[in-house]
């Protein structure tokens, strides 16, 4: 047995265990809850985690040498990482996914920038160069090719099932609907013309914009088409970009042995339209979003954007569900437009774990306050720790921040 093999099946053993543990089935019922809205309590995670500074914990120092092993290793010695030192509400999966060989490719333009600070391994600036200038850049664009390897996806599933199959089974998984698969235009749109210049177009020449949402929309439906048609897409989805995706409002009772659009999140946002008035995004952005969000089970909108004032404009998106509650966003407001109707997924202000044991007030205050508002708007929610940046090298300050959160939480 070579050493990569050997490196595998501890970890796949550990990984057994956190998956035979009974919490995962309560606190998937405890998701469910969540988004079929009759909420038991809020749950918790901790996502988007900043791997490049704890690159020095012994427990995820990656060994494997082949490639292929070498991400399994990654994502295992994550994963297990997460659930020894900041578990909260993290559901443990009972195997071991390997993705599917899929490529889609670009739409024709890509993006070309002026990065710095990267070399620190975290966060770091982007300028971007226009390449939308005009109707002639915008005939570039073309709809992505979807490419699916069958013979790359079975050695991948075979090797890793050889590996570790005996121990932790092994599944192979479809494209997972998020960040990834979503209506995302203003985000790709603001890395292809830069931010100034697209404020600008907004103001001077409307149509044009008009006709770029047009097309990015037209792409998108195409491409979900097309993934369901080719039966690329996952129905065992946990997460749905870092909160809870599981549902028993999610085509109920259906047959998932064909995986349709139906079965699965639709999502939308439009980050950059953070800088605009609520008019413009639903102008610009949810215009279109009724349109490409229409053959999706549920539909969860929005990221880093504050949407505290703009639920009305939401409420026109087909099968909303769900929508993000960021930092910046007035929780109290956010809570009392959404009421019952949607679920909120409320995103902590991440910069607290900095310094978690000097901020331990501020964060138990921000707790409260949100679920108050929850408890007295009858508002389900998740509550989701992610964008974390730094944990200034210390990776306690994650432990500490998931026990003030659980503290809180419990005494729901």
């Amino acid at each position: 047995m070579n050493q990569g093999v050997e490196i595998l099946r501890a970890l796949a053993a550990r990984a057994a265990e956190c998956a035979a543990d009974p919490v995962n089935a309560e606190r998937a019922k405890l998701y469910r809850a969540v988004n079929d809205r009759h909420m038991v309590r809020p749950v918790v995670l901790l996502e988007e985690i900043p791997w490049n500074e704890l690159a020095k914990e012994e427990a995820l120092r990656a060994r494997c040498t082949d490639p292929d092993f070498a991400a399994l290793e990654t994502y295992l010695r994550r994963e297990i990482y997460l659930w020894e030192h900041a578990q909260a509400d993290r559901i443990f999966r009972p195997y071991l996914p390997v993705p599917k060989a899929v490529e889609i490719t670009s739409v024709g333009l890509n993006v070309r920038e002026e990065e710095r600070g990267k070399e620190s391994g975290g966060i770091y600036s982007h300028r971007y160069e226009n390449q939308l200038k005009d109707d002639r850049d915008l005939a570039k664009l073309r709809d992505p090719e979807v490419k699916y390897d069958h013979a790359e996806t079975m050695r991948r599933f075979s090797k890793a099932a050889e590996a570790v199959g005996d121990i932790l089974p092994v599944k192979l998984m479809g494209l997972e609907t998020g960040y990834g698969l979503g209506l995302k235009t203003w985000d790709d749109v603001v890395m292809l013309m830069g931010p100034e210049q697209l404020f600008y177009e907004l103001c001077d020449r409307p149509e044009f914009l008009h006709r770029i949402a047009r097309r990015f929309c037209d792409i998108f439906v195409r491409l979900m088409q097309k993934v369901e048609q080719m039966g690329l897409l996952e129905a065992d989805q946990l997460l749905i970009h870092s909160t809870p995706a599981l549902s028993d409002d999610l085509a109920a009772g259906e047959d998932r042995s064909r995986v349709t659009l139906d079965h699965c999140w639709g999502r939308g946002l439009a980050q950059i339209f953070a800088s605009v008035s609520k008019d413009m995004r639903e102008e610009f952005d949810i215009e279109y979003q009724i349109e490409a969000m229409k053959p999706f089970g549920m539909v969860y909108y929005g990221c880093c954007e504050p949407l505290h004032d703009q639920i009305d404009i939401l409420s026109r998106i087909p099968n909303l569900r769900k929508v993000s509650i960021t930092p910046w966003a007035d929780v109290d407001a956010a809570a009392e437009a959404m009421g019952s109707r949607y679920v909120m997924a409320w995103k902590p202000n991440p910069a607290f774990l900095l310094r978690v044991s000097e901020n331990e007030g501020a964060i138990r205050a921000e707790i409260r306050r949100a679920l108050a508002a929850a408890k007295r708007s009858g508002t389900s929610m998740d509550i989701v720790l992610k964008d974390i940046s730094s944990v200034s090298g210390n990776p306690e300050n994650l432990t500490a921040w998931e026990r003030i959160a659980m503290e809180e939480v419990l005494a729901w």
